[in-house]
């Protein structure tokens, strides 16, 4: 059985003392006894004491906890974010705690309240792809604390917000397929209701005007998980007039996508281009190797929570909303022509 965690309340019945003289010696308090402070100190080093820094915070009121909303944690691309925020919010000794929303729209409410209840300082936030109703966010910004959307931003809600360039990242992976030969492009999108789909299907839509190539609601399609890809991609890759390229808005389904053309009979990239979004390890261990357009999810995280703590602390002051936008980057590899 898994020892527990020694308490101020242990070493002061160890020791003999009150909780408040330990609470005391432990913080080098000058109303303690030199000789005292020494053996407390000695004592909690020796039984490896940790602080429980939320329950001080909530004693003191002085809280430097942030919470963060993911909504996948497996997504390398989230776990690339997740590392940004922790290495920024650590070097200006913060700590996090730390919500999975598992694209639930009940789970994530939930995570607002515990977090909110936990009395963090400020929170940062990637909504669910499934949440179509925002006061929970709103609860945030009513309760004084600060909010930090990042990467799947909510539309209603006024709040700060770091974004990948989406829009650019979408045009430069469509404009080159075009380039490479490619005319009858299919965008594999998320629900309309998300700003980053909406951003890279009209990045994708104005590639193909620059190219006078039509834009065909019948190669426009939502699927964004790789169940989806399963299913649309056998359909479209059916037709008579079947695409030559596929824009993926993420590696996943790009990795599906790619799976699935070959075990069709089609030569990637001679017959069918594919292109993902994300740029994670997945892209270098395919076969052939995945073109993608890097969105810099640890940047993402560090900007996030530096704009965050910045608010915080007062050094950033502007009032309204604050946007941060990152490049993103198309890497080619061998899925493209």
């Amino acid at each position: 059985m898994e020892k527990r965690p020694i308490t101020l309340k242990d070493i002061a019945k160890a020791l003999d003392l009150s909780t408040s003289t330990v609470s005391r010696a432990m913080r080098g308090h000058p109303a303690i006894s030199e000789e005292t402070r020494k053996l407390v100190q000695q004592y909690a080093e020796e039984h490896k004491y940790k602080p429980n820094t939320l329950a001080l915070s909530l004693r003191t009121n002085k809280n430097n906890t942030i919470g963060v909303i993911v909504p996948e944690i497996v997504h390398f691309f989230f776990s690339s974010v997740l590392a940004g925020i922790q290495d920024e919010a650590e070097s200006e000794n913060y700590h996090l705690l730390m919500c999975n929303s598992n694209e639930m729209y009940e789970r994530e409410v939930k995570s607002v309240q515990t977090l909110l209840d936990a009395r963090v300082c400020g929170i940062l936030a990637s909504m669910s792809k499934n949440t179509l109703e925002y006061r929970h966010f709103q609860n945030i910004i009513d309760d004084d604390v600060h909010l930090v959307f990042f990467d799947r931003i909510c539309p209603g809600i006024n709040a700060d917000k770091v974004v990948a360039d989406d829009y650019r990242g979408a045009f430069t992976a469509v404009d080159y397929l075009a380039e490479t030969g490619c005319s009858r492009i299919a965008f594999l999108g998320s629900d309309s209701h998300l700003p980053i789909s909406n951003n890279r299907r009209m990045g994708y839509e104005d590639a193909l005007r620059k190219h006078k190539l039509p834009v065909e609601k019948k190669w426009i399609k939502v699927c964004d998980t790789t169940a989806l890809a399963q299913q649309v991609i056998p359909e479209m890759l059916d037709e008579e007039n079947r695409p030559d390229a596929f824009f993926c808005i993420n590696d996943e389904v790009a990795a599906y996508c790619l799976q699935i053309v070959k075990a069709s009979g089609f030569r990637v990239p001679e017959d069918i281009s594919i292109c993902g979004f994300t740029n994670g390890y997945i892209t270098e261990v395919t076969d052939p190797a995945l073109t993608s357009v890097d969105q810099h999810g640890y940047e993402m995280g560090r900007e996030a929570a530096r704009l965050l703590i910045n608010r915080i602390e007062g050094v950033e002051t502007k009032k309204g909303v604050v946007s941060r936008l990152i490049k993103t980057d198309l890497v080619i590899r061998q899925s493209t022509r």
